[in-house]
């Protein structure tokens, strides 16, 4: 029962870190260790905080509505 309860601990904190964004860094790592497979890249992966400035750049520069 404590092994059920520990799971499902860990599946909501997984829910809760991937709906918060606070995976990306990982899923961005997942990724291009995926791609880096089929595809020979010329650059090493971002840094976390490389990633994090481009992340934020690309939400909150620009304009960012349909009208």
């Amino acid at each position: 029962m404590l092994l059920r309860l520990r799971g499902r601990i860990a599946s909501a904190w997984r829910l809760l870190r991937q709906m918060s964004g606070d995976d990306a860094y990982e899923r961005y790592l997942r990724l291009y260790a995926a791609n880096q497979q089929q595809h020979q890249h010329a650059s090493p992966p971002l840094s976390r905080e490389d990633f994090c400035k481009a992340w934020q750049e690309d939400k909150w520069n620009g304009v960012k509505r349909c009208c």
